[in-house]
């Protein structure tokens, strides 16, 4: 079986005249992200809903420009032309019929939107799957659909222990009845285990993408934690969802780098490690 390098997309140091265009996109979304709370303080409350639609945006822009260096145009596309509509679909169903989250409404604060759900929602899917696809082949020693799958929607729920106090608290989306976790009903947790699964499992196991660049991807997951953590527990009055998302998503964020740096060895495309 042909394997490489878990860390094998590490090169050689890039000159400033090469750096791929990625780092650059991963560059202005984190720039976007440090400058929200200056322009909230500056402009207000009401710039959150424009700042956090660019924020997608530019994450999405950069989840989505890594994986056209690693997989070329047609495979990333293929992927997010299943992505996106499915992760609608799962909105859909959810806010109509509480499965497989709990009851919610989303209000109307984020436009435009489609039956009803925010079409900056699937966006937000597809900037953090890639990442979370990312954890889990370096977790699951391998790339492999339906362990990467197990592993990456763990780490992508992990993200939503920020992610849903915060976004309840900015008046995005509603629930029907309040739940445990700062108000959050447990269930969704279980849900969200359960959308990324699948949403993972179809897209890598149709698609049959090589290895992405984990190391990118990683910092993109590892940069949406420290941010997080730091916005929700300094600027936006959320220390308990800061410090549990602190620890949930910090432990995925820990042992994806211990992986990492240990350079164990992983098959290099999906036909390598299927029989």
């Amino acid at each position: 079986m042909h394997v490489r390098s878990l860390d094998s997309s590490k090169s050689k140091p890039e000159s400033a005249s090469t750096i791929s265009p990625f780092w650059w996109l991963i560059g202005a979304w984190l720039l976007v992200m440090i400058s929200i709370p200056i322009l909230r303080w500056v402009y207000g409350d009401s710039v959150l809903h424009w700042a956090t639609s660019l924020s997608v945006l530019m994450q999405a822009a950069a989840s989505l420009a890594v994986l056209w260096v690693g997989w070329g145009a047609r495979t990333t596309l293929r992927v997010a032309a299943l992505v996106l509509p499915l992760a609608w679909a799962v909105e859909f169903v959810g806010s109509t019929t509480g499965l497989p989250f709990g009851e919610y409404d989303y209000t109307t604060l984020l436009r435009p939107q489609v039956g009803g759900v925010p079409l900056l929602i699937p966006l937000a899917w597809l900037m953090m799957l890639p990442p979370a696809w990312a954890v889990g082949a370096l977790l699951a020693r391998t790339w492999r659909p339906l362990p990467v799958a197990i592993v990456a929607a763990f780490a992508f729920a992990a993200w939503d222990l920020f992610l849903d106090p915060q976004m309840v608290a900015w008046g995005y989306w509603v629930w029907a009845r309040p739940g445990a976790y700062f108000g959050i009903p447990v269930i969704n947790y279980f849900g969200w285990i359960l959308s990324a699964f699948l949403l993972s499992w179809v897209a890598l196991a149709l698609v049959r993408p090589p290895l992405p660049p984990r190391r990118p991807l990683l910092i993109i997951y590892t940069a949406t934690w420290a941010l997080q953590s730091v916005g929700l527990g300094l600027f936006w009055a959320m220390p308990g969802p800061a410090a549990a998302g602190f620890v949930g998503m910090g432990a995925f964020v820990a042992a994806a780098w211990w992986a990492s740096w240990q350079n164990a060895p992983l098959a290099a495309s999906m036909h390598d490690d299927h029989p």
